[in-house]
């Protein structure tokens, strides 16, 4: 990232990126492909090794396993030890991407983020024209687990620093801590540090065959008891090495630490990845004491809660002029088909994956006036749900993979006219997915605000057919 890096706008791949290896936990060797999205896709899986190619959004809503890593599962779709890289991508500033993967675990690699730092680098970031929306703290938000000991806080901050410290009551440990001041210097200072265990766990894993992809070089094993030669002898047949031996230092065989606190560091690295399932890009300081990827999990929760319950009092979405537009006229018009008189979306204001804003001013000067009341203008009915109908469009086309679509009205239910729109009003179009997209079919609740009430509001299904 060089200095003409636009933190407030969006970003995506260059181009595509793979990499292959084995899952650390299932031992089974995966082909992983990075994609470009589009604006607002934000960061899905995609397991093309099963039925339909389901999706999986990076939400901490779909976590539900954090036992050995962080697991994300849609119905019967799961992928698991997410969180690196979710954490390099983060920690590159890569906001929309499709992570197609052929088995149910990301590859380990060395056990850090490097290798994936490494293959976003190789591809390229890329600058994409909507703006980034940063959600800031106005209150801490705190939380913790007794019996774990855990405490994490998350501060007012004008940008994202990180502060974690651990504490295994290990004499090779001792207590470490960890900071990242700005994220730019994740590549450098965090992605390089691997994922650590105690000699007591490896045995449990081993005892239990949960660690079939295990590689003495992509683990730091702590070693917090003595060990005898038979130990050692096991050892050296799983890790497929001539010598196998217990450094002065306290940790397994000679492999050299990339920095004196990396296990501190590579918990840092952790929760970067696993808050990164917030969905929303947020300024805080965050302190992490003892952190894992349970308590990780349950503060993302927490700090998406706040999110959602903060964007706005009422459910009704607060329009600034002032502020830049995730997509302006122009890439509305590269996004949909329509052209004048018949685009009815001046310009987007919000964008997720499952949610999205659109602003249409009304004037005299709207071709329909001549002939529909001139006397008493009034906008037709049919031309609000088209309007909401059009920025419902945009919301399916970027929640789909690379492409160019064209969506096609199916079902309008529940359709009501409350009030009447009018030149010199302000609409504002919000649409929402009410269910997931399946074979292209899109269902969205939508709703027409003018002067904070209720306009309109229907319930509309469309199908997207990709074009070429």
């Amino acid at each position: 990232m060089d200095n003409i890096f636009n933190p407030d706008k969006q970003h995506t791949l260059s181009k595509a990126a793979d990499i292959s290896g084995t899952g650390l936990h299932t031992g089974a060797l995966v082909d992983m492909k990075i994609t470009p999205a589009h604006p607002g896709f934000g960061i899905q899986f995609q397991r093309i090794d099963l039925s339909g190619s389901p999706m999986i959004k990076a939400d901490c809503d779909l976590v539900t396993d954090t036992s050995r890593g962080t697991t994300l599962q849609y119905n019967d779709a799961k992928v698991s030890t997410v969180e690196h890289i979710l954490a390099a991508l983060a920690g590159m500033a890569v906001d929309n991407a499709l992570i197609e993967i052929n088995g149910p675990e990301i590859p380990i690699g060395d056990g850090s983020s490097q290798p994936f730092t490494e293959m976003i680098e190789s591809a390229g970031v890329t600058e994409q024209e909507a703006a980034k929306a940063w959600y800031s703290l106005e209150e801490n938000i705190y939380h913790y687990d007794e019996e774990k000991r855990v405490e994490m806080t998350a501060l007012p901050s004008t940008n994202y620093q990180i502060t974690t410290l651990i504490d295994f009551n290990s004499p090779v440990l001792g207590t470490q801590h960890a900071g990242l001041k700005n994220i730019k210097d994740f590549k450098i200072e965090i992605a390089p540090c691997r994922t650590f265990c105690f000699l007591h766990e490896l045995e449990m894993l081993l005892d239990n065959n949960l660690i079939k992809g295990g590689d003495i070089n992509n683990a730091i094993v702590i070693v917090d008891k003595k060990v005898d030669g038979d130990e050692l002898k096991r050892l050296k047949k799983v890790f497929k090495k001539d010598k196998i031996e217990v450094k002065s230092e306290g940790y397994l065989n000679n492999l050299e630490l990339r920095f004196p606190n990396e296990p501190a560091r590579h918990k840092l690295l952790d929760v970067i990845g696993d808050l990164a399932l917030i969905g929303y890009p947020i300024k805080a300081r965050i302190i992490a004491n003892r952190p894992g990827h349970s308590s990780n999990v349950e503060f993302a929760k927490k700090i998406k809660h706040y999110i959602k319950r903060n964007k706005q009092v009422k459910d009704v979405p607060i329009y600034d002029p002032a502020q830049p537009p995730v997509y302006a006229f122009d890439y509305i018009e590269k996004t949909l088909p329509h052209r004048y008189p018949f685009l009815m979306v001046d310009k987007i204001i919000e964008l997720t994956g499952t949610r999205i804003v659109g602003i249409k001013n009304i004037t005299f000067n709207e071709w329909f006036f001549a002939g529909h009341f001139p006397s008493n203008p009034v906008m037709p009915g049919v031309l609000q749900v088209e309007a909401l109908a059009q920025t419902g469009g945009i919301l399916c086309i970027n929640a789909m993979p690379e492409g160019k679509y064209d969506t096609y009205f199916l079902k309008i239910n529940n359709c009501k006219f409350k009030q009447k729109v009018v030149p010199g009003d302000t609409m504002i179009l919000k649409m929402e997915l009410t269910a997931p997209i399946r074979r292209g079919i899109c269902e969205m609740k939508g709703t027409v605000y003018v002067g904070g009430k209720v306009a309109t509001e229907a319930d509309l299904v469309a199908q997207l057919v990709k074009v070429g």
